[in-house]
């Protein structure tokens, strides 16, 4: 049951072959029996899980059932969701009970889907190996000794381990492709604004973006049709016709102009990443494809730009946590100051407190023209390659991450290091576009990711160029052998 395809278990439930409840104990049990070998939930929600089953069930007997009615979801621990803990992997948030749900989650449960529980992060999305969680690191399910990439870590590994069918995440600076190439499955980041940040707790505003999770282009198409759309509670969602994503994806590839960035294929990119992202390419050749090379001369500049901005808004943005209304609160304070200084203390771990002080000097009065405004300007910049490019090409190719995962506790003490994790998949997120991974191959039997940058609103084309590279190849089929 755990290997069908989104497609499979949704026929075999409007066909009655097997129930959402059914289908929903299955993956329970499969969560219960490997999750503690991967640390992948924050929390798992049978009783709720199953009478959503239930309510599933009845609307397929009545013929009322939507595509996704009855398949089972979870969502990184960042979306709120009513009744349940939502701690965004943080101890200052350990004691959260959401008093509602985000859109995300609203929209996936009017189309019937049933959550299983809410997935391990980075605190407050804020890392790339999944290594900052208050409630610790997540593993690789290829490779236990390995990190699953961050921030939505748990996500992908639930998803590539087969504990749920497709998963939820979150997008900063790469957060959802960075761990779907390490974990060997399917993430989009869609165009900023495409899906409600509503009710989703906030990193860095301009560059916050949810996004489905699945093993194939064709699953992560589905999830998008249900999470996508504008929402009103959200000031900064687009107000754009509602797409059906799945429609374009068997159109041919033939004439489709690839663009290959000189500045992605250079140094810093291990040299068997770039053996398999050259198989890669050349079956998206092979399929019809012409190949590009293209300039994108600032992406050099994305890093530290990125790491200007992200911290900056985090610094703004993480200021309400300071023991009063809700999150974690210091015993017997003396004082109001002491209450913020031991609250935040106790409760922001080492990342998040590095992130802040970054962030609060940039923004302060003598630093904001240096730092914060240059760092907008040049992000302008980053933003205007991207036009440019897209005036010469449809779609931009190039890897996800510079490396196959990396052990864990390799980077966790340098920092740097860790950030230029991110290199390949920031750009993106500072211009605001469309970005998916794909899984493309092995490195010493860890996998390796190919990324696809798209112009503003092409889900739709870039979700049709992976699923054509998925039909010739069988990659995003490949089943971690300790979880087969």
């Amino acid at each position: 049951m755990h290997n069908k395809t989104l497609t499979e278990l949704s026929h075999a439930l409007h066909l009655r072959e097997c129930s959402s409840v059914e289908l929903t104990r299955y993956f329970l049990e499969r969560i219960e029996r490997y999750d503690a070998h991967l640390n992948s939930f924050i929390s798992v929600t049978p009783e709720m899980a199953l009478a959503k089953a239930t309510a599933a069930d009845e609307r397929l007997a009545k013929n009322e059932a939507e595509p996704l009615t009855g398949i089972p979801i979870v969502y990184k621990d960042i979306f709120c969701t009513k009744g349940i803990k939502t701690s965004c992997g943080s101890k200052m948030l350990d004691n959260f009970i959401a008093p509602y749900d985000a859109t995300v989650v609203e929209k996936c449960q009017a189309a019937g889907m049933v959550m299983l529980g809410k997935t391990n992060m980075d605190e407050f999305a804020m890392g790339s190996s999944n290594e900052n969680s208050f409630y610790g690191a997540v593993k690789n399910p290829w490779d236990t000794k390995a990190v699953p990439g961050g921030s939505s870590g748990g996500s992908t590994a639930a998803v590539a381990a087969r504990l749920t069918p497709v998963a939820t995440g979150t997008d900063t600076g790469g957060s959802i492709r960075q761990p779907a190439a390490l974990c060997g499955v399917t993430g989009l980041k869609p165009t900023y604004g495409q899906v409600s940040r509503y009710g989703m707790i906030a990193f860095a505003s301009s560059l916050d973006q949810g996004g489905p999770i699945g093993h194939s282009a064709e699953e992560v198409a589905l999830l998008l049709n249900v999470m996508a759309g504008f929402d009103e509670r959200d000031s900064t969602s687009l107000d754009h016709p509602q797409e059906d994503y799945t429609t374009y994806l068997n159109e041919s590839l033939k004439g489709l102009k690839i663009g290959l960035p000189k500045e992605y294929f250079g140094e810093g990119l291990d040299v068997g990443v770039a053996k398999v992202l050259d198989a890669a390419i050349k079956e998206l050749e092979q399929a019809g494809a012409t190949l590009h090379e293209i300039h994108l001369p600032q992406t050099h500049l994305a890093v530290p730009v990125y790491y200007i901005i992200a911290p900056a808004e985090c610094s703004s943005n993480l200021s309400r946590y300071d023991g009063v209304r809700f999150g974690h609160r210091c015993e017997n304070p003396t004082d109001l100051m002491d209450l913020y200084k031991r609250s935040r203390g106790e409760g922001f771990g080492g990342e998040v407190k590095r992130r802040i002080m970054i962030g609060t000097y940039a923004l302060s009065a003598g630093y904001y023209d240096a730092y914060y405004l240059k760092a907008g300007q040049i992000r302008r910049l980053i933003s205007n390659d991207f036009s440019q490019a897209f005036k010469q090409v449809d779609v931009i190719v190039g890897p996800t991450s510079p490396t196959p995962p990396f052990n864990l506790g390799e980077k966790v003490n340098d920092p740097v290091t860790m950030y230029l994790s991110d290199i390949y998949t920031i750009p993106a997120n500072l211009a605001g576009l469309p970005a998916l991974s794909i899984p493309a191959g092995f490195v010493n039997q860890r996998p390796v990711g190919l990324q696809l940058i798209g112009n503003y609103l092409s889900e739709a084309r870039l979700l049709n160029v992976a699923h054509q590279y998925q039909q010739r190849t069988d990659w995003h089929k490949s089943v971690p052998p300790n979880f087969a």
